[in-house]
C-alpha cells in the first residue's frame, strides 16, 4: 500500500505462483478468429508520475529487427545522433545492441569508444548463461534478457509451465548478478500474461534477489502485441495503467527499475508508453522514427516532445536533432519518409491554407503547432498560388532546397521571374488548385537546373566511391607495387575479370610511359594496340599529372573517348613504395554505358562489404 496519497487499487496479499496444467490464453478477451476485446472492471487507478522519467533505444535491436541492416559506420553515426539529441542531460538514458556477429560486436566496440556517459551501452541476449558469457567478455554492464511471460510463449513456444520457466529464468539471471552484470528481465508478451500468477510472483523474487546481491534488477514491461490499452478503467492484461501500478505497488518494483516497450500494432505505441509514464513507469523505450519489428515501436523524437510537453523540461533534448536524424535516415539509408510524418516529414507543417510570405510572417502561429523553425529548425513552408508572387517563389526555393548564405536564391534572380511567369500563365488557363511539391520541383528543376544533382552527378559519385576502394586495394597489392611487368599484367587481366565496367586499366611510370596496360575486351586489343603503342606518352594527361603532384586519388569528369567513342570518365591514383615515395600512376577508364548497366549490382556490393 502507498504511504500517501489516494489509492483506489488496493494491494493483493496472495503473490503465489500459480502453476496451470494448461496454458491460460484468455479466450474471451483474444478470440483470435474475431478482433481482439477490451475488458473494463470499473476499478480506477489515479496517475501518479515516478519519480524520474527517462529514455531509453532500442533502435539497433528492435529497431534493426524492421529493415536492412546498418553498417557499423552508420550505427556510430547513429549513436552519436541519440547523444547529442538526449544523451548530453541524461534523458536519452541507454541503448541495447545485439552481440552476436562480429559486426555486433565492433558496433558495440566502436560505441562504447565514444566515452558517453549517456547513453549507456547495454545488450540483449537469450536467457541462457552462454549468451551471458558474450556480455561479460565485451564488458557490458548491463543487458536485457529474453524472459518471456505469457503462456502462449511459456507454454507454446518454449514447451515448459510456469514453474520451469521461472526456474529457468532466475538460474541466469543469478548468475548475471554473481558475474557483477545488472539484469534486465524483458517480460516478453505482458499484455497477454497471467498478471498475478505469474509476472508478479516473478517479479516479487527478482526483487529478492535484487536486495540479496545489492545490484538493481530491472524489468522491461513488454507490449509485444501491441494489446495495451491506455484507457481508465480497462481491465488486466491490457490496461497499461494497472500493469504498471501491479509492479510498483504489488512486487515493490522501483519505478526508475522499470521500463514499457510497446509496439504499435493498434496505434498506441506512443500513446501506451506515454500512459506508462504517467502511471509510474520512469523508462520509456523507443526507437528513431519507430521502426520496430512488424508495425514499430514508440518513436524516440515523438517521446522527446511528450516529454518536454510533460515536464517543461525544454533542455533535456537538443531537439534540432530531430531534424538532423530525419535528414540523416533519408540521405545516408535512402529511407523514404513519409512527407506527412510528425517532426521529420517534408511537409508536415506545410499548410495549405493558400497563405503567401506576407501573410505567413503575420500569421504563422495560427497554421504552425509551435516554432518548428527554432525548436526543430525546420521553417514553415509554404503553397504556391497565384497569389505567391516572386517573394514567395524564392521563399518556397530557399525552403525547400535548403539555400542558406551565399546559395539563398533572391526574387530578383532572372530565373525567378521566369517562374512566376510559367505559375501565372497556368492560373490564367483557368487552374484554381495550389501547385503541388512535386510540380514546383519540376518547374525550378526546368528554369534552375544548377540547384539539382544531375544521374551524371550521381554517377560519377558512385563511380568514385567504387573506384576509391577497388583501384586504390588494388594500387596496393603487392602484384602492381612490384612494378614488375609480366606479374602486373596477370594481376590486372584478373582484376578486369571481376569489374568489367572498367574498360582500359594501365600502369604508367613516373615519367608518363606504359609499364603495362589491360583492355577489358578483346575485341579492342588491336585498336588500342595502334593507336596507343608501347611508347605513348602520358604524362600531359589531368589523371596523370593530378597524382603525380598531390599525390591523391584522381577522379575526371565524363568524356567521350576517342579510342572507343564511348562515355567514359578516368580514375587514377598513386602507387607508391613502403617510403610513401611515388613510384607509377594506376590508371582507370570506367566504361558510362556498363557502370549504368551494373548501377544496382555494383551498389548492392558496397552494401554488402559494408555490413561484413
Amino acid at each position: 500500500m502507498l504511504k500517501n496519497g489516494l489509492h483506489f487499487n488496493p494491494a493483493r496479499l496472495d503473490h503465489d505462483l500459480i502453476n496451470r496444467d494448461k496454458p491460460e490464453l484468455y479466450r474471451s478477451i483474444y478470440p483470435y478468429k474475431k478482433i481482439g476485446r477490451m475488458p473494463f472492471d470499473d476499478n480506477f487507478v489515479l496517475p501518479r508520475f515516478p519519480k524520474e522519467l527517462f529514455i531509453t533505444d532500442t533502435t539497433f535491436r528492435d529497431g534493426q529487427q524492421a529493415r536492412p541492416p546498418y553498417t557499423v559506420k552508420q550505427m556510430g553515426d547513429i549513436f552519436d545522433l541519440l547523444h547529442k539529441l538526449g544523451g548530453h542531460s541524461g534523458l536519452i538514458r541507454q541503448s541495447e545492441f545485439f552481440l552476436y556477429s562480429d559486426k555486433d560486436k565492433r558496433a558495440v566496440e566502436l560505441c562504447q569508444s565514444k566515452d558517453y556517459r549517456f547513453p549507456e551501452v547495454t545488450a540483449w541476449i537469450r536467457a541462457n548463461t552462454e549468451d551471458l558469457k558474450l556480455v561479460k567478455s565485451m564488458g557490458i554492464k548491463e543487458t536485457g534478457m529474453l524472459t518471456s511471460v505469457s503462456d502462449y510463449h511459456i507454454y507454446m513456444k518454449l514447451g515448459k509451465d510456469r514453474k520451469t520457466a521461472m526456474r529457468d529464468y532466475l538460474t541466469v539471471v543469478e548468475q548475471a548478478l554473481a558475474d557483477g552484470i545488472r539484469p534486465r528481465c524483458h517480460f516478453e508478451d505482458i499484455t497477454r500474461a497471467d498478471i498475478y500468477g505469474f509476472c508478479i510472483p516473478f517479479a516479487r523474487q527478482l526483487m529478492s534477489l535484487s536486495r540479496q546481491s545489492g545490484i538493481p534488477v530491472k524489468i522491461r514491461l513488454c507490449d509485444t502485441m501491441g494489446f495495451g490499452v491506455p484507457y481508465p478503467g480497462a481491465a488486466l492484461p491490457r490496461s497499461v495503467g494497472k500493469i504498471v501500478r501491479a509492479f510498483t505497488d504489488e512486487a515493490s518494483v522501483p519505478g526508475e527499475w522499470l521500463e514499457w516497450h510497446g509496439h504499435n500494432d493498434f496505434h498506441k505505441a506512443l500513446i501506451n508508453t506515454t500512459t506508462a509514464w504517467i502511471y509510474g513507469c520512469s523508462g520509456a523505450n523507443g526507437t528513431l522514427l519507430g521502426f520496430g519489428e512488424r508495425t514499430g515501436n514508440a518513436p524516440i523524437e515523438a517521446l522527446i516532445i511528450e516529454y518536454i510537453s510533460l515536464t517543461g523540461d525544454d533542455d533535456a533534448a537538443i531537439t534540432q536533432t530531430i531534424s538532423e536524424i530525419g535528414s540523416y535516415f533519408s540521405r545516408e539509408l535512402d529511407y523514404a519518409i513519409p512527407h506527412n510524418y510528425p517532426f521529420v516529414g517534408r511537409d508536415f507543417n506545410t499548410t495549405s491554407a493558400g497563405i503567401h510570405v506576407d501573410g505567413l510572417l503575420k500569421n504563422e502561429e495560427i497554421y504552425n503547432i509551435f516554432d518548428t523553425k527554432h525548436i526543430l529548425n525546420k521553417p514553415v513552408p509554404i503553397t504556391i498560388t497565384d497569389k505567391s508572387g516572386k517573394a514567395g517563389i524564392a521563399y518556397w526555393i530557399n525552403t525547400a532546397l535548403n539555400l542558406e548564405g551565399t546559395r539563398k536564391v533572391d526574387k530578383r534572380h532572372p530565373a525567378v521571374g521566369k517562374i512566376y511567369k510559367r505559375i501565372m500563365e497556368s492560373y490564367a488557363r483557368g487552374r484554381t488548385t495550389k501547385f503541388s511539391y512535386d510540380e514546383m520541383h519540376a518547374i525550378v528543376a526546368r528554369f534552375m537546373p544548377e540547384l539539382f544533382s544531375s544521374s551524371f552527378d550521381h554517377l560519377k559519385k558512385l563511380a568514385q566511391s567504387i573506384a576509391t576502394k577497388i583501384v586504390t586495394k588494388l594500387a596496393q597489392s603487392p602484384a602492381i607495387t612490384s612494378l614488375d611487368r609480366d606479374v602486373a599484367a596477370q594481376h590486372m587481366t584478373a582484376f578486369l575479370e571481376e569489374y568489367p565496367f572498367i574498360q582500359y586499366l594501365y600502369l604508367i611510370d613516373t615519367k608518363g610511359f606504359p609499364i603495362t596496360w589491360q583492355v577489358a575486351h578483346p575485341e579492342d586489343q588491336e585498336l588500342y594496340r595502334s593507336k596507343l603503342g608501347p611508347d605513348h606518352d602520358f604524362s600531359g594527361r589531368d589523371w596523370f599529372k593530378g597524382p603525380m603532384s598531390s599525390g591523391k586519388f584522381c577522379v575526371t569528369d565524363f568524356y567521350r573517348s576517342y579510342l572507343s567513342g564511348k562515355l567514359c570518365l578516368t580514375v587514377s591514383t598513386p602507387v607508391s613504395d613502403q617510403e610513401d615515395e611515388i613510384r607509377a600512376i594506376l590508371g582507370a577508364d570506367i566504361r558510362f554505358e556498363e557502370l549504368v548497366k551494373i548501377q544496382q549490382s555494383i551498389e548492392n556490393d558496397e552494401k554488402e562489404q559494408e555490413l561484413d
